[in-house]
């Protein structure tokens, strides 16, 4: 059940569960793992708590995390029960076949319902925001990489009686803070967002980032977890929707099947490509072959005449 209670050891979320992978439901006010004393609650000493005996003495933590989340984001997070399920997974997320799509509430009423946010994001070197991303070209940027995001809106409504938007968001790289960074950048931070709005938007209870999608595409099985939708009037009263423009079912679907096409193009760029290899290797062999049966038609020649002659 979706809550706007505090985290506890107990409140862990699963998702789902295998011989090799747990998904859970991280909690919106909890770190994944520490090295802090103090630091009581996470989701490493949560898993401590409810599967003790799935831990593994030989790491840091206890259990491999595939992927992180922020403190203040909630959703599906898949942690690997073993160094094979691990390393599958992390080849994955390194090979960006992973398709992750997150739900926010942004502050204000977004415009443009379908774009592709493309600012590079580089660290923030200036005094007091070292803790912050920051895009290129604003003051104190190091290192700006490229990035890009994918904005879907979903509804119109209002978040404690100001304008709000929730909006689907698909990170097609894997930068720090991208999704805050950029929706802030289009002028529509992520209500609740204490970092990125210079501590102006402290009212909200959290964050309101969720990771609602994850999927794994894992041989032969791929991992599939939907994390549901916690911006939802009956958990918290605050959001009042007042027009919707499409669904997340079917929004959700046809990013997947998205996926599933480009995918597919993939595989069949992949296989022309083998196919266009093995050509040029049997091109040469051949080649090979008929300067291999020229040379020796000429000794053999060579060896007539030098016959004859004698």
């Amino acid at each position: 059940m979706m809550t706007t209670e505090s985290a506890s050891l107990e409140s862990l979320r699963v998702l789902y569960q295998s011989d090799d992978y747990i998904v859970v439901d991280k909690h919106w006010d909890i770190r994944i793992d520490s090295k802090m004393w103090y630091e009581k609650h996470t989701v490493q000493a949560q898993l401590r708590e409810r599967f003790p005996q799935l831990a593994d003495p030989s790491t840091y933590y206890g259990f491999r995390f595939c992927h992180q989340l922020d403190f203040s984001t909630s959703g599906a997070l898949c942690v690997a029960l073993n160094k094979a399920a691990a390393g599958r997974a992390y080849r994955c997320f390194k090979d960006r076949t992973v398709t992750k799509a997150y739900l926010a509430l942004l502050r204000g009423w977004v415009e443009e319902e379908k774009q592709t946010l493309e600012f590079a994001i580089g660290k923030n070197s200036s005094e007091g925001k070292t803790h912050m991303m920051c895009i290129e070209g604003t003051e104190g940027c190091e290192n700006p990489k490229p990035c890009q995001t994918e904005l879907t809106v979903l509804e119109f409504g209002l978040y404690d009686g100001d304008p709000a938007t929730k909006v689907l968001l698909q990170p097609l790289t894997g930068r720090t803070h991208q999704l805050r960074v950029h929706c802030n950048a289009i002028g529509h931070p992520i209500v609740g967002d204490f970092t990125y709005s210079s501590g102006a938007d402290d009212s909200p209870y959290r964050m309101m980032l969720h990771a609602h999608l994850l999927h794994i595409p894992l041989e032969p099985q791929p991992l599939l977890v939907s994390a549901g939708d916690p911006f939802l009037s009956a958990v918290d009263p605050k959001w009042l929707p007042q027009r919707s423009l499409r669904t997340l079912k079917a929004t959700v679907d046809a990013l997947l099947e998205h996926r599933v096409e480009e995918e597919r193009k993939l595989r069949e760029e992949e296989r022309e490509r083998v196919r266009r290899e093995q050509e040029r290797k049997k091109g040469r062999r051949e080649q090979r072959t008929e300067e291999e049966s020229e040379e020796q038609r000429r000794q053999c020649q060579a060896w007539l005449s030098e016959w004859a002659g004698d």
